[in-house]
């Protein structure tokens, strides 16, 4: 058996109340690693094809990785995946927080969750034991509510959860799986997957030990993170509580803010809704993921009487993607208002940019008269309502009045309202943009278009962070017979792509590893720790490897499901330049974008034309044989 393995996944079958352990040979492990290959691998072969997301036959499958339980800095992750009730796709986000790491000191290296029960449930899972213990008393509960009455009821303040809230229950296609209340599983809508089975939460608490193959290897990389993160990641450790809100005011400077839909060039106040400010006014304290030093999580806090503008320091504080979705993509420049709608999408456990997105898109389409008084049930979507944000969301996840229509997405609700609210309709695969601009970032759009779950900026690369010799360019350098410098922003030549399918491959790999993304670690940094926990040898090219698994077998799913080359794309307004701002006059050429996607797959070994894996892409990465028996056609 690897290190960093118990060699067991668990099965709860809900319909029935059984459950079983599976062993999966080493080769599983060592190929995969964990999270999005093993969803997806999972997917292809236990999902029956065409399975409706909502039935009680799709999965919901918590994976964490070989890195989760043995206390590796920036390891405080876990991947949750099934088949997308928002797309019809690959569904998988990847959270932070503690429960991965309890989780996988209970003893298990993933969980796959089928069936329905008659009336809700949750699971406990303590040092191998499972229980499935009545929910009734939980459903209808805010998250934080939920969190505190399981704890109390299991007599221990440690136990770690993840759960959904009222969005989950209410079957809202973008809900989100909520973990320690304030960390979201958000994208793809597995919130919806948890509720559709009546499962109100996981509870877990482990303490066995989790054996490592050479600690050495593994503390020497946490070593050199101790001696150089405050010099290397001084964006989120100088001062109090930084975090990603402080790149919104910079952001705004040079173009790449969504502002009114993706439909506006530029942000009029963006400090007014800037990190410091919110600091200034509202930071309590500052959180931090298992074995982390950074402590990048905010909590805010604010009393008021009115319940609306005050902020509930349970819910922790806003991250960079809800401030832009609930602020300049909505018009709004409250940043109270702005705050509490992260809050309430928290405590009712909705993914922030979808919510945001799914009013932005409604505002447009308000404003452009292809709604009206009489589909909104006589509420002005217009532009810049903070209060109006902030009740929507409560309304979207009770499905309250049109929050019901809005609780369906965007793309559903294109489809719905006609022809004329198509172009405000900024999806990929049917799930929103999130809140970076492909006119400042090409390679990223077409990272949107090519994301197994639909647009995504994390699966991806940021064009921005390669125009100047630094660390991203040195990483990638580092796996290069012959390095690139430098490369223009906008470009999307044969250097760009070098950085492109080097660093998809990164991050779908540090999604299966389950690393924060916001570490300073350089490729040769993973290797070795990756090798010293599982005893496995290493180097750059199979780390890679594993992160080219992940998407290849997510493409051979999506393919199984329906989709097609088609579906890779991007809309056409985040192509279109702007006649002003920062960057006016920058957009997506049709043909830029075609060749680069050609050429992406060709580097992928898939057929050019169809982005279909070839034979010898299967090959090459081991899948023929961990396929074999599987229909993936």
């Amino acid at each position: 058996m690897l290190g960093g393995t118990f060699g067991k996944i668990l099965h709860v079958d809900l319909s029935t109340g059984q459950t079983r352990v599976e062993h999966p040979p080493d080769e599983f492990y060592q190929l995969l690693a964990g999270g999005r290959a093993v969803v997806a691998y999972l997917l292809l072969r236990d999902l029956p094809p065409g399975t409706d997301p909502l039935s009680p036959d799709n999965l919901l499958i918590f994976a964490p990785g070989m890195m989760q339980g043995t206390g590796f800095p920036g390891a405080g992750r876990h991947g949750v995946g099934g088949k997308s009730p928002l797309t019809g796709a690959l569904g998988s986000s990847e959270v932070g927080g503690w429960w991965g790491h309890e989780f996988k000191r209970a003893g298990y290296d993933a969980l796959i969750v089928r069936g329905r029960a008659e009336s809700p449930v949750y699971l406990w899972i303590k040092d191998g034991e499972v229980e499935i213990r009545p929910a009734g008393h939980l459903w209808g509960l805010t998250t934080g509510r939920c969190q505190a009455a399981i704890r109390q009821e299991l007599d221990d303040d440690r136990v770690r959860i993840a759960q959904i809230g009222p969005g989950g229950e209410n079957l809202v296609r973008f809900a989100a799986i909520m973990h320690d209340v304030n960390r979201a599983a958000g994208r793809t809508g597995m919130g919806a997957v948890m509720g559709s089975k009546n499962l109100k939460a996981v509870a877990v608490r482990g303490s066995l030990k989790l054996e490592v193959s050479d600690r050495t290897r593994v503390t020497k990389v946490a070593r050199w993170l101790a001696e150089n993160y405050k010099e290397l990641m001084a964006w989120a450790t100088a001062g109090i509580g930084r975090g990603t809100q402080d790149g919104l005011p910079g952001l705004a400077r040079v173009g790449g803010l969504p502002v009114h839909n993706f439909g506006k060039a530029t942000f009029d106040h963006p400090e007014l809704l800037s990190g410091q400010r919110n600091y200034d006014m509202y930071l309590k304290d500052r959180d931090t993921c298992h074995g982390c030093p950074v402590s990048c999580k905010q909590v805010f806090a604010h009393d008021a009487e009115d319940p609306y503008r005050r902020l509930d320091p349970v819910y922790g504080g806003a991250e960079y993607e809800a401030m832009a979705a609930f602020g300049p993509c909505c018009g709004v420049e409250d940043n109270l208002a702005v705050l509490k709608a992260n809050e309430r999408a928290n405590a009712y456990g909705l993914d922030a940019i979808s919510t945001g997105m799914a009013i932005a898109f409604a505002m447009e389409c308000y404003e452009n008269g292809v709604i009206t008084d009489s589909d909104t049930g006589g509420l002005e979507f217009g532009w810049g309502d903070g209060d109006l944000v902030v009740r929507t969301v409560e309304h979207i996840a009770l499905r309250q009045g049109f929050g019901n229509t809005l609780a369906e997405g965007v793309d559903h609700m294109a489809r719905q309202f006609g022809p004329g609210s198509q172009p405000f309709n900024l999806t990929v695969k049917g799930q929103e943009l999130p809140m970076h601009e492909p006119r400042l970032k090409p390679a990223m759009g077409v990272g949107y278009a090519v994301a197994p779950v639909g647009a995504d900026h994390m699966m991806n690369m940021h064009d921005t962070a390669f125009t100047r010799d630094g660390r991203s360019v040195r990483r990638v350098s580092s796996a290069l017979a012959e390095p690139v410098g430098p490369v223009d922003r906008a470009s999307l030549g044969e250097d760009k792509m070098q950085y492109f399918y080097h660093e998809l491959n990164w991050s779908h790999f540090q999604d299966c590893a389950l690393i924060c993304m916001f570490y300073c670690y350089d490729y040769e940094h993973l290797a070795e720790a990756l090798s010293g926990v599982s005893g496995v040898e290493y180097s750059i090219a199979d780390i890679l490897a594993i992160g080219e698994r992940a998407q290849t077998l997510s493409r051979l799913f999506n393919l199984r499901e329906g989709f097609t080359a088609d579906d890779d794309r991007l809309p056409q307004r985040v192509m279109t330049p702007f006649e002003e701002g920062p960057i006016e006059g920058s957009g997506i050429s049709d043909e830029d974008f075609a060749w680069f996607k050609k050429r992406f797959y060709e580097r992928m070994g898939w057929d050019p034309q169809s982005g279909q894996p070839g034979e010898e892409c299967l090959r090459r990465l081991a899948l023929d044989q961990l396929l074999t028996g599987i229909s993936y056609r």
